[in-house]
């Protein structure tokens, strides 16, 4: 499961690396250098993404899916507001402990990306650094075959447990890439790491996966793959 995640990774990471220079050819001789005097209008436009990459593995085989929609504000061609709005789920079986998971649960994210090319507002595409709050309220089920307790006299103990409330919260740090490939249309690529701040525990369980966060850790890492269309206004 792991390496087939790594694949599309590589697959998209590789797309992007390839489209770059030849929409960069397409683009003719270089337009002259901005003034950098000028002044850029405070509103530069707002995008609308949507992130392929949780789709993606689910059709390589991952058992973890999700589908996300992202809203930007361009101010300055600097900064950047951002609400990232999703849905994750998974329903899956530990081969070694039989451990049954399943969960399901609408996210979302609010942060900020700043361009640090701004000062190059002529080119095709730019790179950008960002931070991110994250959080979800979902339930989840967990069972796995009966323990038998020999102390007992070999008493029958069942584990299961359906419908278990949590919510958790979590940060991001983000450096992505974007260029434009065709008119309004735009392509980028992030890496995120992620740092779970709370998480509501119980006393029995917790969740193997978190949706917008990925699997339970304390940090994770995660990739976003985002097909940007620009509205006209």
């Amino acid at each position: 499961m792991k390496k087939k995640r790594t694949l599309i990774y590589t697959i998209l990471l590789g797309s992007s690396l390839l489209l770059c220079p030849l929409h960069t050819k397409a683009q003719g001789q270089k337009p002259a250098a901005t003034d950098e005097k000028e002044e850029i209008p405070f509103y530069q436009g707002t995008s609308v993404g949507v992130d392929i990459a949780g789709i993606g593995s689910k059709l390589l085989g991952s058992d973890i899916t999700s589908a996300e929609v992202s809203v930007e504000v361009n101010l300055k061609n600097r900064f950047m507001p951002v609400v990232e709005i999703g849905y994750g789920q998974t329903d899956t079986t530990d081969d070694e402990t039989n451990i049954h998971y399943k969960a399901a649960a609408p996210y979302f994210r609010i942060g900020m990306n700043y361009n640090v090319m701004f000062k190059k507002p002529h080119l095709p595409g730019f790179v950008a650094v960002g931070l991110r709050y994250g959080f979800t309220s979902f339930s989840y089920d967990v069972d796995a075959l009966d323990m038998v307790d020999p102390t007992w006299g070999n008493i029958t103990v069942p584990f299961a447990y359906n419908g278990v409330k949590t919510n958790v919260s979590w940060v991001e740090a983000m450096v992505g890439f974007r260029t434009r490939v065709y008119k309004s249309f735009s392509m980028g690529w992030s890496v995120r790491y992620r740092a779970r701040i709370s998480m509501k525990k119980t006393e029995n369980t917790e969740p193997w996966y978190i949706p917008g966060f990925g699997k339970n850790n304390s940090t994770n890492i995660g990739l976003t793959y985002n097909l940007i269309y620009k509205l006209p206004f």
